[in-house]
């Protein structure tokens, strides 16, 4: 399964990610973390593609990409 994991507490809600989801997923907490910040949620994982554009453009690189591998099949 394609998944973000997001690290809420070192996140500083630039927004820089939001524009980036190339499926519109991304958006500010309603909730604050350890720093004040409202940290950056996704709303519908399932629908994430693993691309990792959030990723990329995080400054503080607070948004780790797992991408389900596909697996060949031998013949």
């Amino acid at each position: 399964m394609n998944r973000i994991v997001i690290d809420e507490d070192r996140c500083k809600a630039c927004g820089l990610c939001i524009p980036a989801c190339n499926r519109d997923l991304l958006a500010l907490a309603a909730k604050l973390n350890a720093k004040g910040y409202h940290p950056i949620s996704i709303h519908d994982m399932d629908e994430c593609t693993a691309c990792a554009m959030c990723a990329i453009v995080c400054p503080e690189v607070t948004i780790f990409v797992y991408k389900q591998a596909k697996l060949k099949k031998a013949g």
